[in-house]
């Protein structure tokens, strides 16, 4: 009898194992490799590729007008949400601002754990673009995922509880991880942000299981001239050290931060990054206006068990307007010329989209997919950029498209295999590049050795329309064959979203203004919205349980555009961030927003002993990164209308003493004196009299 009952257990053990993994989390290789044939979403880019393209079919252009929502769940922060979610075996894994980790079930929406590590909110200085956080890798029944401050750790994909944890970075230093890990061969690959301040950039690979560094590939040189014992060592002494000119990158590392893009081709065993802008922006400051500068603005093709160098192709030599090359990477395989290919297809912040022979780096072809002024083209025998002699700023002030924030930030985009294209979440932004003659290293600031004086709001409001009205949204299908696009979506809004596409024939982008909406992959067709309110960045992803196709979106606005322009782009003011489900005749219905209206001060009586003059300079300097040009910010705090401008000693003791730093407003002592944040006082006094001109004071205050 004893043996009957151990035959029948073994008998249902063999059939457990033979449907499926019975554990949470539990992905490798072998799955991941053949996701394109599950309902699963097992990887931010769902696939090795990349491309973000989903087989499933039951949501399709005939009934995707009666998606509705599923579920939703809201967060406990305002901030903004970047990751996309990661679906395998039926849970939801996600992140949001401040590094938080959260487990739901995928088809209810319960919440099943959430993970908070604690990461100090004074380290929300060093961010330059928000205290986002773009997902998590799941590898073997853990969920890894970086931190703010520079962690990667590893959680129990069942419970959520810490496996280990490990300081990938030099905390005296402003590095942050804002991206989202891969795992390639038990190894976790994580990079890490922080060039504006003025860091050294690498990649770094990790023992899945025990967190101990396997090999680190720096994408800079050593400034002492020494070797590293990195995996790096040789090509910086054959290549890449060369390329590098006088004594300003010592002071900052050089920059080139792997801060987002990978992807990975298990057929050629090569991983592929992407990397970042120089450190400061400005050549002329950095290198004596000299030199390639590798490997700033370049894909990187490493072998993933050792991180040896197979190839590089660099963007933009040289690179001196933040033209960063860390845009996402697609795989395809495509055919070019009449031959097939293997190629490698980015469309990174300088304007033209690359499609490259991604075993060997080889160019196959490169077109603007903007408008681009910094260039005429890319030379096609030589790679090379054919540059505008006017945009090198080093003598004269230069107005260039893209700015800084590119043609492309780091939303996903899509291909399909289907319709043979790509979807760009395109934007156009123009930027003032002016050469910072007193230019000096300051550490733990922002090191551009670009005036940004020279991008302050003008005061007329006709130029203000006018400048408002160059800042534009898109989305463009573009055929990466023939080198051009086969249709345009044009966006209401500037900083739009990540893209999803699926082989029911759609294309999925939110946007800036607080829609979500599936496009026709054909032909742009708008065939279905939902209004989320708050405003989107992130890329939606798409599961399939229990024959049922759910949509997932990460809801919440943010990132460097709404923190450093808010004024030209949008005013708003912040709101929850939520996740948010969608499935074919979901009846749900969120809670609408709590939309606070934020008071005008009343400044009657209200005065100020310092320089405007000054002010305008200091905060221009020191201020607008976060709180907008000419004090425009309504995204992060709104100076304007900040009770703390009421009173010296308020302002005094946010700027210079630090009271909010917990907030993420660290002390500025270390670069202003009290006398100059009482300038910055009188500017921001004069533009919210300005801003409230002939707009009667409001009778109560309140104002956080």
């Amino acid at each position: 009898m004893k043996l009957a009952k151990f035959a029948v257990a073994l008998a249902f053990a063999a059939l457990v194992t033979a449907c499926g993994p019975t554990k949470p989390g539990n992905v490798d290789a072998k799955r991941l490799t053949a996701a394109s044939g599950n309902g699963d979403w097992m990887s931010v880019g769902r696939t090795y590729d990349e491309q973000r393209f989903s087989p499933l079919t039951k949501i399709d252009t005939k009934n995707v007008g009666t998606l509705g929502l599923a579920w939703y769940h809201e967060f406990d922060t305002d901030r903004g949400q970047e990751a996309t979610p990661v679906v395998v075996d039926g849970v939801m894994y996600t992140t949001t601002a401040w590094s938080k980790v959260y487990a739901f079930d995928a088809k209810t929406g319960e919440q099943k754990w959430a993970f908070d590590p604690k990461v100090d909110g004074s380290k929300g200085f060093d961010a330059c673009c928000d205290v986002v956080n773009r997902g998590v890798a799941v590898w073997k029944g853990r969920v890894y995922f970086g931190t703010l401050d520079g962690r990667l750790i590893a959680l129990d994909a069942a419970t959520g509880k810490p496996v280990w944890s490990t300081q990938t970075t030099d905390n005296s230093q402003p590095y942050t991880i804002t991206g989202a890990p891969r795992i390639i061969k038990d190894k976790v690959m994580i990079g890490n942000g922080g060039a504006e301040y003025g860091v050294r950039g690498y990649l770094s690979a990790y023992d899945a299981g025990t967190g101990k560094m396997a090999w680190r590939f720096y994408t800079t040189p050593n400034a002492k001239g020494e070797p590293d014992g990195a995996a790096s060592d040789k090509i910086m002494k054959e290549k890449a050290g060369a390329t590098w000119f006088g004594e300003g990158w010592k002071e900052t590392g050089g920059g080139g931060t792997v801060w987002d893009s990978m992807a990975y081709d298990p057929d050629l065993d090569i991983l592929y990054v992407g990397v970042g802008n120089g450190s400061p922006w400005n050549r002329l400051k950095r290198s004596d206006g000299k030199g390639d500068n590798l490997f700033l603005s370049s894909i990187l093709a490493l072998k993933p068990d050792t991180g040896a160098y197979v190839w590089h192709y660099q963007t933009t030599p040289g690179e001196s307007w933040d033209y960063t090359a860390t845009q996402h990477i697609i795989l395809a395989d495509l055919t070019v010329g009449g031959a097939p290919r293997k190629v490698l297809m980015q469309a990174p912040k300088n304007g033209f989209f690359y499609v490259l022979d991604r075993a060997t780096g080889e160019l196959l072809s490169a077109n603007n997919y903007i408008p681009v002024t910094w260039a005429t083209g890319i030379d096609p025998k030589t790679g090379r950029p054919i540059e505008n002699p006017a945009a090198r700023y080093e003598k004269a002030p230069s107005l260039q498209f893209p700015g800084p924030l590119g043609g492309h930030n780091w939303h996903p985009m899509s291909f399909s295999p289907k319709t043979g294209l790509v979807y760009i979440p395109a934007q156009l932004d123009p930027f003032a590049y002016t050469n910072e003659k007193d230019y000096k290293h300051r550490q733990g600031a922002w090191n551009l050795g670009t005036d940004f004086l020279a991008n302050a709001f003008p005061s007329d409001k006709a130029a203000l329309a006018g400048l408002k009205s160059m800042f534009k949204g898109q989305l463009i299908a573009w055929d990466p064959v023939a080198g051009k696009a086969r249709w345009t979506v044009q966006h209401p809004y500037f900083w739009n979203a990540g893209i999803m596409s699926t082989a029911g024939g759609l294309v999925f982008q939110g946007d800036g203004v607080g829609e979500f909406v599936a496009y026709d992959a054909a032909n742009g067709t708008k065939l279905w919205s939902y209004k989320t309110e708050n405003g989107v960045v992130a890329a939606p992803s798409t599961y399939e349980i229990d024959g049922q196709q759910y949509v997932a979106l990460m809801v919440g606005y943010g990132g460097g555009a709404p923190v450093s322009a808010s004024a030209v782009l949008r005013d708003r003011p912040r709101l929850p961030g939520r996740l948010m489900v969608f499935k074919l005749g979901g009846k749900a219905v969120a809670k609408p927003y709590d939309i606070p209206v934020v008071p005008n001060l009343d400044l009657a009586g209200v005065t100020s002993a310092g320089d405007v003059k000054a002010g305008f300079a200091l905060f221009h300097n020191n201020c607008q990164v976060c709180h907008g040009p000419s004090a425009s910010g309504a995204f992060l705090p709104d100076l304007k209308k900040s009770q703390m401008l009421l009173s010296a000693d308020a302002f005094k003791s946010v700027v210079i003493d630090g009271a909010l730093k917990a907030n993420g407003m660290a002390s500025f002592a270390r670069f202003l004196t009290p006398k100059d944040a009482e300038d910055i006082r009188a500017y921001v006094i004069t533009e919210a009299r300005s801003a409230q001109a002939g707009v009667p004071p409001a009778k109560t205050q309140g104002v956080k």
